[in-house]
């Protein structure tokens, strides 16, 4: 198929580069001129794990970016996949896709549209349920379209993890196609035949409403953020009776109605999708005269985790004045994104506290020079525990699983780790956050 995506960010790159690799033509729109030369020369404009590759074989070729919108009309459907940030009230801000979805409007009315079938508009980025109808739809309309002859609309969330977005758009839990067209329902099923057929057909396919496509991401999301809360209150729990919440975490999640996954307590979630989806959804049932408690109680725990972070490290050590290195800056290993990371609460409490603090992180250190000029940054874990006071372990990274000797470079070995990254050894005072 011939695609169109608006927007070259996380979500927006890493579909593009997917769908061409599996043999669809797209082309991506953006604003940013470096980011549509970065494209066309093959080079992948974010850091994600096996996007490099897809952007080098693709970029210029089955994958093409420009910022003109007429490109759209060369393609059957186009997706919508621009920023959606967050107001101060939690709720989302349109403006980026109202915009779009405009621009595209104005796209498909300005010339002569000489296909027999109306243009699909998908809307990829998450927004609150009834956007895309009552937000989007009159948007695109608004050019003097007709909707159901002129265009279709239709919701295609993604679930895609930072890290391994690559790999979980290839080999996906379930695809959601909203829709309200028939039409629109088959060409979905179209655009994603060829991942069906490379995984044998064996990929759920959930064809629901537009405004409940829109409500599972939510819903998906604020789950798992809720697990993620649930776990850290319950190895708080287990901290304060000097019980390892690793171990319990292991047995309960033998039982099939929990599951393994997202039972690593530790210091909270971050990231663009946990912290801005729980917000919006909390934000529009609110709007509804609805208070979701759970959902409420789950952020405040969340923001809770890092300042228990800091407290166990002041138990040990008066950080004022005292070099103290703080281990990983990314909001999770294998990204290089620090939207909502909990290193940022650690970072801020340890200067309220007067530390010396040095950073380290793999791949994220630049962008966080960009936020925290001011506080020195290390090339390696090493240099960064080199005569330091203490440290805390914010991201969980591998590497800092393999520290060993370079504790002992430290002027105290005092380490708080907030991800179970660090193994217990003689020689260090070791505390785990909920263990």
């Amino acid at each position: 198929m011939n695609l169109s995506i608006v927007g070259s960010g996380y979500v927006g790159t890493t579909v593009a580069a997917c769908l061409a690799d599996l043999g669809h033509e797209v082309v991506t729109i953006d604003i940013d001129e470096d980011i549509v030369d970065a494209i066309n020369n093959g080079e992948s404009p974010i850091h994600e794990p096996g996007l490099d590759e897809l952007v080098a074989e693709h970029g210029g070729g089955r994958l093409r970016a420009s910022t003109d919108y007429e490109e759209i009309l060369d393609t059957e459907l186009t997706m919508l996949a621009l920023p959606t940030p967050s107001n101060d009230d939690g709720s989302i801000d349109l403006q980026f896709m109202e915009a779009g979805a405009a621009s595209i409007g104005e796209a498909l009315a300005g010339t002569e549209n000489a296909a027999a079938d109306p243009h699909l508009v998908v809307t990829k980025s998450t927004v609150v349920p009834n956007t895309t109808e009552d937000r989007l739809a009159p948007r695109i309309a608004d050019a003097g379209l007709e909707r159901g002859a002129d265009f279709l609309v239709a919701s295609n969330p993604e679930f895609q993890r930072e890290g391994t977005a690559v790999a979980d758009f290839l080999n996906p839990d379930k695809l959601v196609f909203g829709t309200d067209d028939d039409r629109a329902t088959a060409l979905l099923n179209d655009l994603y035949a060829p991942l069906r057929e490379a995984a044998d057909g064996d990929v759920p396919v959930v064809e629901t409403g537009i405004a409940e496509a829109e409500m599972i991401k939510y819903a998906n999301n604020t789950f798992l953020a809720t697990k993620v809360s649930l776990i850290n209150d319950i190895g708080n729990i287990c901290k304060e009776f000097g019980v390892d919440a690793y171990e319990v975490a292991d047995a309960i999640g033998l039982d099939d109605r929990i599951g393994e996954q997202f039972l690593r307590s530790g210091v909270g979630w971050g990231g663009s999708c946990f912290p801005k989806d729980t917000d919006a959804i909390i934000a529009a049932a609110q709007e509804q005269g609805y208070d979701p408690a759970v959902l409420s109680a789950a952020v405040e725990l969340n923001d809770a985790q890092p300042e228990r972070l800091l407290s166990l490290i002041d138990d040990h050590v008066d950080v004022s004045g005292k070099r103290i290195a703080v281990l990983g800056l990314a909001f999770k290993p294998g990204t290089d994104d620090i939207r909502n990371t909990r290193a940022v609460p650690v970072i801020e409490g340890l200067q309220e506290r007067g530390a010396d603090i040095v950073a380290y992180d793999p791949v994220a250190t630049e962008n966080m020079r960009e936020r925290y000029p001011d506080i020195e940054y290390a090339d390696s874990a090493a240099i960064a525990l080199e005569g330091a006071s203490g440290a805390v372990v914010v991201t969980g990274w591998d590497e800092f699983g393999a520290l060993d000797a370079e504790f002992d470079e430290m002027a105290a070995p005092v380490v708080v780790d907030g991800r179970r990254s660090i193994k217990r050894r003689d020689g260090i005072t070791y505390e785990g956050l909920t263990w």
